[in-house]
């Protein structure tokens, strides 16, 4: 029987950026994991995409504004590259609208507690004349992958809105490599690095394990005789390794690095709790009386450490 390789662990972390390690691979499987992977991640993990834009004065990608610097098609292909979060529903509306000779950025987009914007410093363009209004409202969706606006032709639209190529994608870039390591007397085995750049809306080491589970799942189907939940496997919970993180107590993992919305943390912290083991030590009841915690954070709170393999206090 093959031998099994150690969990994995964080060597370097950036912004949005992280390089895990897998060591003790058997022979040959660096590559056969690190392929697998690497195609999970660019395809299959869920986000959200600006689907639609509709610029007030524009009826289409090709033209062209008076006292706007830039032609349509920039400004559209600016807008492509806004990432967001929805923290409720499949799609939602956003809207900005500036006057006078300014530079416009996503962070001029009003503001809502439904949805997040990753990037609020992305160029959207440039107002050339201090009379001159800028007016945009534009449709974010949820979806997977990669969707050209041909394959939404059926939709009904209003009239001057511009349908958009979707680049739902949460991940920027995936980069693997193999090198050869020592296991025992042999030195063949594989020891897989794969460097995760996201966009911002998820954590690299959240799309790591998603898409590690994602890649589960589908043997779980496939093996048939094992229920899913019998047959999974939880990384964060090996026996080798208990702690994929760079901390070596899951527990002491603070708040702030689960890349909760900005609403959750606050209320945590409000309420003193500064960790994960401080979150574990509550229940859903306890958590819902405490002031500034709602529905949606306790909500968001059981996602994340069920991520983890945790979940909060029994009533």
């Amino acid at each position: 029987m093959i031998s099994f390789p150690l969990a994995p662990k964080i060597i370097q972390r950036g912004k949005n950026k992280t390089v895990f390690e897998v060591e003790a691979l058997y022979p040959g499987y660096g590559v056969t994991v690190g392929n697998s992977l690497r195609r999970v991640l660019l395809t299959s993990l869920p986000g959200v995409a600006v689907t639609e834009a509709r610029i007030k004065g524009s009826s289409h990608e090709f033209s062209a504004m008076p006292g706007i610097l830039e032609d349509m098609i920039m400004v559209t292909l600016n807008l492509k590259k806004l990432r967001f979060k929805i923290f409720e529903g499949e799609s939602q509306k956003v809207s900005l609208k500036v006057k006078g000779e300014r530079e416009v950025k996503g962070s001029d987009f009003e503001k809502s507690p439904l949805i997040e914007l990753a990037n609020p410093e992305m160029h959207i363009a440039t107002i050339t004349d201090k009379k001159t209004e800028f007016e945009v409202e534009i449709t974010i969706e949820k979806g997977i992958g990669y969707e050209p606006k041909d394959q939404r032709k059926g939709k009904k639209m209003d009239i001057g809105t511009i349908a958009l190529d979707a680049i739902y994608t949460p991940i920027k870039n995936v980069n693997f490599q193999v090198e050869n390591m020592r296991v025992g007397d042999r030195t063949d085995f594989d020891k897989l690095s794969i460097e995760i750049e996201t966009d911002g809306t998820m954590t690299p080491e959240e799309a790591f394990f998603d898409a590690c589970e994602i890649l589960l799942k589908h043997f779980n189907i496939i093996l048939g005789s094992k229920k899913p939940q019998d047959a999974r496997i939880s990384l964060q919970n090996s026996e080798d390794v208990k702690e994929v993180l760079e901390d070596s107590d899951v527990n002491k993992t603070a708040v702030e690095d689960l890349k909760f919305s900005t609403r959750t943390i606050n209320a945590l912290t409000a309420n003193s709790i500064k960790t994960v083991g401080g979150i574990m030590k509550k229940s859903e009841k306890s958590l819902s009386e405490l002031e500034g915690m709602g529905e949606k954070a306790i909500t968001e709170i059981k996602k994340k450490l069920k991520k983890l393999g945790l979940e909060l206090k029994a009533e």
